[in-house]
């Protein structure tokens, strides 16, 4: 069953997804747990984010927190990870560069996630179209993906989920039938239509919506009075039509970005929660550099833990600054003061956060009475700063105030060690 002539105005689109994306990426480097139960962690290793099909089998939920399956890891064998973002967001960027390069159109969606617009595209085979996608990620980066192809990004993503239990790993349901889309979305939980949430989809259920076949069958009119125009949206593109477009990265830019991190170790000293907050000034900044954005406003945060014995305290201060800037200099030091406002002595700090806010696009923000020689010293700065630290890894060349020791970074007990962008970690080889 091939499906040819695809050269016409309809929409196709395609979504790629990495297969237990971290998972992947850790055994990219060790091929000897390739067959193994892998587990990846969360910020401290807190809790279960990522699972292979082997961990699946044996019990392991997402979500689950790592105290409570030790048993199950040591009698298993499981192989145990802690989360490395410098890796993922590494292989991350190659896939998605050799996506960019083989179609203009296309959003990314998430860090192991992208959506393809096809549909201009003179494609007269898509099976094997779609299968020589799959070849071409995985001959360049070694991870494997699934791809599913729908009309809209609905059917794209029910297509997807059936394409991970397939053994090509590829779905299209372009060529099927309306009575052959309408079986399989029969057997489509109402939870694991895309948008679909838990509370949505506990009201579904309540008024017995179960799967995707009856959502597609509700009425419109009770799905806009109960829920809210992307509800609708699903409902209409579980029908067929294309209305959810694709967020290309053209149009796609952040509206504010945030960096936080619980800590490994609780912190009580203000130098320590300086460290801590600089370091995650420095990262935002980084971030939004990179989209070629300012920042107009800062908020610093810090909280205790809601569970720790001594008092809970959660603040936060905003600091607007007087001209919108990239400079990590002006941020950070907006950073500190905001943080002398809002410590307190005497308690024993979980988590800090930066958020910036007001991001507009840098060639959008025009010269002004305020702005002098300066400035063209700082962006000549700020770009060699994120040059090194690109060729020599994140923080090789950073601000005094982010400090050197860093108690309070994440608790990694279980850390591959391997980061792609830093010479530490170049594997060695020994002669003779």
């Amino acid at each position: 069953m091939l499906f040819t002539n695809y050269n016409t105005k309809k929409k196709i689109i395609a979504l790629v997804d990495c297969n237990s994306f971290y998972v992947s990426c850790e055994r990219l480097f060790n091929p000897k747990i390739s067959q193994s139960p892998v587990v990846v962690l969360s910020n401290n290793d807190g809790c279960v984010i990522a699972r292979s099909a082997e961990a699946k089998k044996i019990g392991i939920k997402m979500g689950e927190p790592y105290f409570k399956i030790k048993n199950i890891v040591t009698i298993n064998n499981v192989q145990v990870f802690s989360s490395n973002y410098a890796l993922y967001g590494d292989i991350s960027r190659r896939i998605m560069t050799i996506l960019k390069n083989l179609f203009p159109i296309i959003e990314y969606y998430s860090i192991d996630e992208a959506f393809l617009d096809l549909s201009n595209m003179s494609i007269k085979n898509m099976n094997n179209f779609i299968i020589d996608i799959k070849k071409t990620i995985y001959q360049n980066t070694g991870i494997p993906v699934s791809i599913g192809v729908g009309s809209n990004k609905t059917l794209s993503k029910i297509a997807n989920h059936l394409a991970k239990k397939n053994i090509e790993g590829v779905v299209d349901l372009t060529k099927l039938t309306q009575e052959e889309i309408n079986n399989i979305l029969k057997n489509i939980d109402i939870e694991d239509v895309w948008g679909v949430g838990r509370q949505l989809s506990n009201l579904y259920k309540k008024n017995k919506i179960n799967n995707a076949y009856e959502l597609k069958y509700s009425s419109s009119s009770w799905i806009k009075k109960n829920t809210n125009v992307f509800g609708l949206k699903t409902v209409m593109e579980l029908n067929g039509a294309s209305c959810i477009t694709l967020e290309t990265s053209e149009k796609k830019k952040r509206k504010s970005c945030c960096v936080s991190k619980s800590f490994g170790n609780k912190v009580e000293s203000f130098e320590e929660l300086k460290e801590a907050v600089v370091t995650h000034c420095l990262n935002a900044a980084e971030k939004i550099r990179e989209d070629e954005q300012l920042v107009k406003s800062v908020i610093v945060f810090i909280r205790t833990s809601p569970f720790d014995k001594h008092l809970f305290l959660s603040r936060s201060e905003k600091i607007d600054l007087a001209i919108s800037t990239d400079d990590s200099m002006i941020l950070s030091r907006a950073c500190v003061d905001a943080l002398k406002k809002i410590f307190a002595k005497g308690y024993r700090y979980q988590k800090a956060g930066v958020v910036f806010l007001g991001l507009v696009n840098n060639n959008e923000y025009g010269q002004n009475l305020f702005v002098d020689k300066n400035s063209q010293k700082s962006n000549s700065l700020m770009k060699a700063i994120d040059s090194m630290n690109v060729k020599f890894g994140r923080n090789s060349l950073t601000l005094a105030d982010s400090g050197v020791g860093h108690c309070w970074k994440m608790r990694r007990d279980h850390s591959s060690k391997i980061d792609t962008s830093h010479f530490d970690f170049l594997p060695t080889v020994k002669s003779g």
